[in-house]
This record gives structure tokens, sequence and C-alpha cells, in this order.
């Protein structure tokens, strides 16, 4: 599992997505949704509705990880 490049927090599949579609698609570092928003001078509520607005869409760096995410829990 990845951490956060900021802050060392294990990151979710969605938090490396969005890091990948927001900063760099061939990103090797992510960042977690707060570090993310920080980075970005936004508030993580941003980020949460950025990644809901992409997976809507059909981005393809969400739709590979949703099942992962069903089945995480």
């Amino acid at each position: 599992m990845s951490a956060c490049k900021n802050c060392g927090r294990q990151l979710t599949p969605d938090e490396i997505a969005v890091t990948r579609k927001l900063i760099n698609r061939g990103a090797k570092e992510y960042y977690c949704i707060s570090c993310l928003a920080a980075y970005f001078d936004v508030t993580p509520a941003d980020i949460e509705e950025r990644i809901a607005y992409f997976k809507s869409t059909g981005c393809t760096l969400f739709s590979a990880h949703s099942n992962a995410d069903a089945g995480a829990d």
C-alpha cells in the first residue's frame, strides 16, 4: 500500500487516482486528500467533490479502482 508523500498516512485507491489526475498521470508519489488540498490551497471537500466528479464522468483512473474499493471493507 502507498503512503502519503507529505504526512505518511496510508492512501486509498481514490487518493492515488486523484493525485495522478490533478498532478501527473505518471506520478509515483501520492498525497492524501488533506495534503492534496493543502498543496492546491483548497478544502478537502473540494478534492472530494473532484473525486466524485471524475468518477461520474467515467475517468479510467478511478474506474480501475472501483471494484477494489467495494471489496476493501
